[in-house]
């Protein structure tokens, strides 16, 4: 997503959150408008008391207008007491919507098969986000306050004085005019230092997490000199925002004077043809000074830092979020149409893959149909592309070369959503996520009931833990006990089993179970009529499957486990070595 994209994140995600939210908004807006009664009434009262009062002989009067000013401060207070959790409400769900947007960038992203944003994607979710919820937070209580009083003291002006508001207004628009270029220069180094910082955490991430490789290779110096370099780009960059916000700083604050320098000058004129009374010139005075003034320069201030700090986070946030629900990336098909394959057959024809444009090939000119309903397994070495193959069937990344199809459909114009309800990967790390058992076993099937949970948990063999655990209330991750990491296993299996996905991927999925408890979830799966393809652990897994896939770069092979003894040696060797270190 560019710069100029037509749909930035300040214009998607605040019209949704504003829908959302209408009825903190509109409480926001009304108790506003009541806040800044003291703004539009003070110089009417202040008139009232100097004209009516004080000058007219009446002083029991013109302490009577005093007290109402009083009374319009007090009730300020408690509008201001009123206002404030309605604020709140707007803030914190703002700062959720953003957390989960930017996340769901990032997830995005690596399904899409993105590699080395980690550290950008860190400083997005932490520095930036809490930027934003900080920034909203101030201006919601700083400039939508000056805004509404800077409105409400020129309504009060007119009506105090037509003349007074028609010679104090111009000054104000032309303070606002000079300021609007300065606000553009401001932005641009806004983007300038967020892209600094962005590329010096990235930078210091990659090189913190890799420090015993540069200390090995004797990198430290060339490290040190490009950390060095990114530090001084993001100090310039401050400097520079820095400046300029000063240059705006005294541009107001000269600025800001100006409408009281012109009632002044117009103020002898005014009292002379009788356009003005004393006490109206006080009045007017009041709000230029206690109103207009401090109004204008904090609000232009406020907008000239905070407010521009705020569109240039969000433009760079709107860059890391994705523009639809499906994966950001994913290719479609001509015309940007997908389509939905009419059964669950998978082909490969000299499928290609490589991790780089200059990479060897981890996966080369692979070709293999897996039949729906097929059991297969991959055996081969660390390395020979084992884990890329389910990435590839999963549609996680595509083929950089040959043919990848499902039920004859190209991989890339297969309907994600169709794609995510047919196909399971399970990798060798299982996730726990915190919730309950219940929570966790049908995350992939929501309707599921707690019959079924129970009767994919007792299919795989994970009934046992459920039980021990407390059954399907009881909690799991943060909020539960600690688990294995063959019961974390045990639970994506089962959660993998109530799903309705018809081709399930288990990558070592079953590595840190025993040989029965992995035989007894492969089976569960075969029974339940799935397309199975498993990444063998044991070579117990290899004799339990029709057909064996070698992985062995240009030697690959695919074929039974007798078969395959013959033909082909670096399977032999690996069921030797396997036989030899006793695993079944």
């Amino acid at each position: 997503m560019s710069e100029a994209d037509p749909r930035p994140i300040d214009r998607r995600l605040f019209a949704g959150f504003l829908r959302r939210h209408r009825v903190a908004a509109v409480a926001v807006t009304g108790w506003s408008l009541l806040e800044a009664v003291p703004a539009l009434a003070s110089g009417l009262l202040v008139a009232a008391a100097l004209d009516r009062g004080f000058l007219a002989g009446r002083p029991a009067e013109g302490f009577f207008w005093i007290g109402l000013l009083g009374t319009a401060m007090v009730f300020r207070a408690l509008m201001t007491r009123t206002l404030t959790p309605w604020l709140g409400r707007l803030v914190e769900p703002l700062r959720d919507d953003l957390v989960t947007a930017v996340a769901a960038g990032a997830v995005h992203r690596a399904a899409a098969g993105a590699r080395g944003a980690a550290g950008a994607d860190v400083a997005r979710l932490t520095v930036q986000v809490e930027t934003v919820r900080a920034l909203v937070s101030a201006l919601l209580r700083s400039a939508r306050q000056m805004g509404v009083s800077l409105l409400m003291a020129f309504v009060g002006l007119a009506a105090l004085s037509a003349p007074v508001a028609a010679v104090t207004l111009p000054p104000v628009l032309l303070t606002l005019l000079l300021c609007a270029p300065r606000l553009s220069v401001l932005a641009r180094h806004q983007r300038r230092q967020l892209s600094s910082e962005e590329r010096l955490t990235a930078a210091a991430g990659e090189t913190f997490d890799g420090i015993r490789d540069v200390v090995a290779c004797g990198a430290r110096d060339r490290a040190a000199e490009e950390l060095s370099a990114r530090i001084t780009a993001h100090r310039d960059a401050v400097g520079a925002v820095a400046r300029t916000a000063s240059a705006n700083t005294l541009l107001v604050s000269l600025g800001s004077h100006l409408p009281l320098l012109v009632l002044l000058s117009a103020a002898p004129r005014l009292l002379d043809r009788g356009a003005l009374s004393v006490g109206e010139l006080l009045g007017a005075t009041s709000y230029l000074v206690s109103g207009v003034a401090p109004a204008l320069r904090s609000l232009v201030a406020v907008l000239g830092s905070w407010g521009v700090q705020l569109a240039t986070v969000l433009r760079r946030l709107s860059r890391s979020t994705p523009a639809r629900q499906d994966t950001p990336g994913e290719a479609r098909g001509p015309g940007g149409l997908t389509r939905t394959p009419r059964s669950f057959d998978i082909s490969l024809t000299d499928v290609s893959y490589a991790y780089g444009p200059e990479a060897a090939p981890v996966i080369d000119k692979l070709s293999l149909d897996i039949p729906a309903g097929s059991h297969l397994t991959v055996v081969g070495p660390s390395g020979a592309g084992k884990s890329t193959l389910t990435t590839l069937l999963a549609g996680l990344a595509g083929p950089a070369g040959g043919r990848l199809t499902l039920g004859g459909v190209p991989a890339a114009e297969v309907d994600r959503a169709w794609l995510r309800r047919a196909v399971t990967l399970i990798p060798q790390e299982a996730y726990v996520f915190t919730g309950t058992v219940r929570d966790n076993l049908r995350y992939l099937c929501p309707q599921a009931r707690d019959a079924d949970l129970l009767a994919s948990a007792t299919a795989v063999g994970a009934r046992a833990l459920v039980d021990r655990l407390g059954g399907l209330d009881a909690p799991l991750g943060l909020d539960g006990p600690p688990l294995s990491c063959g019961e974390r296993q045990l639970v994506a299996l089962a959660r993998a089993h109530v799903s309705p996905a018809s081709i399930v991927l288990l990558d070592e999925a079953c590595c840190h179970l025993d040989p029965a408890a992995e035989e007894r979830a492969e089976r569960a799966f075969m029974e339940r009529g799935t397309t199975l393809v498993v990444v063998a652990h044991r070579i117990s897994s290899a004799l339990r499957a029709p057909r064996v896939l070698v992985l062995d770069g240009d030697r690959t092979a695919v074929g039974t486990h007798a078969r395959l003894l013959e033909k082909s040696p670096l399977y032999a060797d690996l069921a030797g070595h396997w036989v030899s270190a006793g695993i079944p």
